[in-house]
């Protein structure tokens, strides 16, 4: 169960803002999202991909908590209110030709990805859109951002930061420096990464674009299960523990 929060009083949790923003915008059936609240970590659970008891551990763990994400039809307010604003007639016609029927939101997106800047003015509309959303929703259920903890390459700052529980020091690392310069070197590996999946995905049709986003997607659900099976794993094991202490205790009072 979670901890009872005093009234008035909000939880703070070191939110993975572009994580949430992914699981408010995505809003198909059968993906679920969650937010741990306190890792901040979000959890997705594909029907189809995920083990079918995901969802029974997750709802009988106080930490998770669904996110409700926001809805096709105000979405799609969004990309009506966008068109106005393009300056390109022949663009506004196009994105008022895409939105109309079955597949619009597919269209809106196929027809921005042969205008750059209009697509980046599209994806920082939508993120406006999304954060307010977003900021609502943790309202409701008195959640407060906390800055996440991350590791900074560079000399060391006079006043070192507290180690978080899941960095390396923590775990017994030996060294202070090698945490830090090994996060950086990932860091920088991750973002080249993710700088070549940009380019190759805008040299890809919509066909071809479907097959990455589906891939990426089963991806990040078997990571995700990953991690909330290690975490439900760990769980159990502090129960039998915490089980195995109080019956030696018993014995202990009763000898």
């Amino acid at each position: 169960m979670t901890e009872q929060q005093s009234p008035g009083r909000a939880r703070e949790v070191p939110v993975d803002w572009e994580a949430l923003e992914d699981a408010f915008e995505n809003n198909a059936p059968e993906v679920h999202s969650y937010l741990h609240l306190t890792t901040g970590e979000v959890l997705r659970v594909v029907d189809g991909v995920a083990d079918p008891q995901m969802h029974v551990r997750i709802a009988s763990d106080g930490q998770y908590l669904r996110i409700d994400p926001v809805s096709s039809r105000e979405q799609y307010r969004w990309m009506e209110r966008f068109i106005p604003m393009v300056e390109d007639p022949e663009l506004r016609t196009k994105l008022g030709a895409a939105i109309d029927g079955k597949g619009a939101f597919r269209r809106f997106k196929d027809v921005l990805m042969s205008y750059a800047a209009d697509r980046e003015r599209w994806f920082t509309f939508r993120s406006e859109r999304l954060r307010t959303f977003m900021e609502a929703w943790l309202d409701a259920h008195a959640i407060k951002a906390a800055p996440r903890p991350q590791w900074v390459d560079g000399p060391p700052s006079e006043v070192a930061p507290e180690p978080s529980s899941t960095s390396l020091e923590a775990q017994g690392a030996p060294s202070e420096e090698a945490p830090k310069s090994q996060s950086g070197r990932r860091t920088r590996s991750a973002e080249a990464s993710r700088q070549h999946l940009r380019e190759v995905a805008e040299s890809l049709g919509p066909r071809e674009l479907d097959t990455l986003v589906a891939f990426a997607e089963f991806l990040k659900a078997r990571r995700a299960a990953r991690g909330f099976a290690h975490h439900f794993e760990h769980q159990r094991e502090e129960r039998e523990l915490g089980s195995s202490r109080k019956l030696v205790e018993g014995a202990g009072e009763k000898g």
